[in-house]
């Protein structure tokens, strides 16, 4: 998903990379018979169009230039999208049998290895990194990563797939205020975007309210 980035619209990244719910609660249905209610499909549609609606104006711009370029950017997307749905959905499997700690180290080892692994075979620098780099890696792995992406993965014991997949889409709502509120950015979202914000809200209650 991030290579998608530099080849297509960041609006358009985002659309398809959101389509996460949408797969994960397909594939429940499919491999772990957790089949969604008629409201929770309802609630997911709404979600992903909220999503689609932020991204509108962008899209719109972007849709008259689409080249080649943007096209294999669009399929990265939405790959990443396939990718971190299975990944939800192996979650929750394994949650059922592994705690959360001995779960998340083994993922979060298995991506250490990874791509320090890849590093090396692509020659990329690794050592030495900047005070601020450092610093900014730090915060990213304790605020979004281990609490964050933590937390995602111990609701995976607790609630189904799909169910903390569209709570995801939140991030769109979140960093749409930060970007309003911090001194370095202040941008203030549209009307469209503030619509799409209470789609998004509007389908993760739905979809979290749970089923009788």
């Amino acid at each position: 998903w991030i290579a998608s980035l530099d080849l297509t619209t960041v609006a358009a990244s985002v659309v398809l990379v959101n389509t996460q719910p949408v797969i994960v609660a397909l594939l429940s249905a499919a491999v772990l018979h957790e089949v969604p209610a008629r409201r929770q499909w309802i609630g997911i549609g709404v979600a992903v169009a909220g999503a689609v609606v932020v991204a509108a104006p962008d899209l719109a711009i972007s849709s008259a230039g689409a080249s080649r370029r943007a096209l294999l950017g669009d399929i990265l997307a939405l790959i990443g999208a396939i990718a971190a749905a299975l990944y939800f959905l192996v979650g929750r499997r394994l949650r059922a049998k592994l705690d959360l700690w001995p779960y998340v180290a083994l993922v979060y080892g298995a991506c250490f290895v990874t791509l320090v692994a890849s590093a090396i075979a692509v020659d990329a620098p690794l050592f030495p990194q900047p005070a601020r780099e450092i610093a900014i890696f730090a915060g990213l792995a304790l605020g979004p990563m281990l609490v964050g992406h933590t937390g995602a993965n111990w609701a995976l014991r607790y609630l189904r797939a799909y169910v903390v997949n569209v709570a995801l889409l939140g991030e769109l709502i979140g960093a749409t205020v930060l970007a309003a509120l911090l001194p370095g950015i202040r941008e203030i979202p549209p009307v469209t975007t503030v619509g799409g914000g209470a789609l998004i809200l509007a389908g993760i209650i739905v979809t979290s309210k749970p089923a009788r």
